[in-house]
């Protein structure tokens, strides 16, 4: 049986564990991969570029459809297939949803991720070694990201309330590698609300699919 969806992407991607995470909330059968169902994708070769113009990752296939862009590819998933509703039906709920995409996308993608775990993950230093100065420079925008996140989220379940959303599917993997990364456990001393948060999210039968071990050096 074919699967309803295609995404372009490695699963150690946390960009596309956010969207495999929203197909799991919904049902939608999907499979994964760098490499196209029928071919080979070159990295940045001129077919990744037919399908996404700035050479990035992930890209959703849906029949001759293609969308590129996280956050946006969800809301396509939401909207097109049944099942459970990860977006609310509130405009001012749904702003919410949208804004907390948004900035996980961004910002605490880049502090937590780019500028943060990247740097210990893929060191750029002589000899291959972790530049500890960047570390340092890095650590005061991934320690205000988790007051930041510490605050929106509060006593509720959820990211933005009591509510599974688009908003946790993008959150989701960076907290679940930052919390299984021994330098980041000081973090979540500090900040026991998201420890629970990311174990909450790891019991959902989305996290026991998605979240599972990778090696992100491969």
């Amino acid at each position: 049986m074919l699967a309803d969806v295609h995404i372009i992407g490695p699963q150690y991607s946390s960009f596309v564990r956010s969207v495999a995470l929203c197909c799991e909330e919904k049902g939608i059968s999907y499979s994964l991969g760098f490499d196209l169902p029928d071919k080979k994708l070159e990295f940045k070769g001129s077919d990744h570029y037919s399908l996404h113009p700035f050479g990035k990752l992930p890209i959703l296939l849906h029949g001759d459809r293609q969308v590129f862009e996280t956050a946006t590819i969800c809301r396509y998933l939401d909207s097109e297939f049944l099942g459970k509703q990860l977006q609310p039906s509130q405009h001012y709920d749904r702003a919410i949803v949208d804004q907390w995409c948004a900035a996980t996308s961004t910002y605490i993608d880049k502090a937590l991720i780019r500028d943060y775990l990247i740097e210990f993950s893929f060191p750029r230093g002589e000899d291959g070694e972790i530049r500890w100065d960047r570390i340092e420079q890095a650590k005061p925008k991934a320690e205000e990201s988790f007051g930041i996140l510490n605050q929106q989220l509060g006593n509720s379940t959820f990211i933005c309330g009591e509510r599974y959303s688009i908003a946790d599917a993008l959150l989701t993997p960076i907290v679940d590698y930052l919390e299984k990364f021994p330098h980041a456990k000081d973090l979540f001393s500090v900040y026991p609300k998201l420890l629970d948060y990311v174990l909450r999210m790891r019991s959902r039968a989305s996290g026991q699919s998605v979240l599972v071990a990778a090696d992100i050096r491969s």
